[in-house]
């Protein structure tokens, strides 16, 4: 059922990769109530991790690819690090 809602969604309303993700992960937001906290806590750590994982392999790619002579490749290397330093605001 749940993957039929989120098929349909994806149809009708252009989910947008970030909205398919909270979705799945679910609220992170706490409400006062211990038992809706501790699962929201949860989907906190989770997001979390998923952040840590992404920013890795954007940082990885970066590094890799700042001495590239190849036009792309030094592009999305440059992008990627300008990303973290100035959006996410992590030192190079």
């Amino acid at each position: 059922m749940f993957y039929t809602v989120c098929y349909s969604q994806l149809i009708f309303n252009q989910m947008t990769n970030t909205d398919v993700v909270k979705k799945l992960i679910g609220n992170i937001n706490p409400v006062g109530e211990t038992n809706t906290d501790n699962q929201r806590f949860e989907n906190l750590k989770e997001m979390c991790e998923l952040v840590n994982n992404l920013i890795t392999d954007i940082d990885d790619m970066a590094y890799r690819n700042k001495c590239s002579h190849e036009y792309s490749v030094k592009r999305a290397s440059e992008y990627a690090s300008n990303f973290l330093t100035k959006t996410v605001g992590i030192a190079e």
